[in-house]
């Protein structure tokens, strides 16, 4: 029992540390992401793309190898809904690569600005006075040379 109370306790400790929730949230915008991209891709995107296309679907698009009957179902190859999913890819990992490509450049951009600033404070700060014992000292070494 008190293995069992003390893995409980681990657990607990690991569930709240902050990287897991970090986690955790990140999952859940990701999901959300995931339903505006699709909605991007599947509303917008694609039927332009039909539309440049001749109005084809691409998730029409199978070869059949039997045909239904009363007794069974049409048995095809859905090739157009893998030739969707390719073409989902591609665009979201588009759109993503954009994001993650613009989010760097704001990145460089907001250090190269710290940077730049931090060398203008460098060259304006004038230099630090000499502390009160530092200059005592000074004058007491440069009375004894004397």
């Amino acid at each position: 029992m008190a293995e069992k109370v003390g893995m409980i306790a681990e657990f607990k400790k690991f569930i709240t540390r902050g990287n897991v929730i970090d986690m955790a949230v990140g999952i859940i915008i990701g999901t959300a992401f995931k339903e505006i991209i699709n909605s991007l891709v599947k509303e917008i995107i694609m039927p332009l793309i039909g539309l440049f296309l001749g109005g084809i679907s691409f998730v029409d698009l199978k070869i059949v190898i039997a045909e239904a009957t009363e007794q069974t179902t049409e048995v095809a190859i859905m090739y157009g809904n893998f030739i969707q999913r390719i073409i989902d890819f591609l665009i979201i990992a588009f759109v993503v690569f954009m994001m993650v490509r613009t989010i760097n450049r704001i990145r460089e951009r907001i250090e190269a600005r710290k940077k730049a600033e931090a060398a203008a404070e460098a060259e304006a700060a004038p230099p630090a006075p000499t502390p009160v014992d530092i200059v005592l000292l000074t004058e007491i070494r440069d009375l004894l040379k004397k």
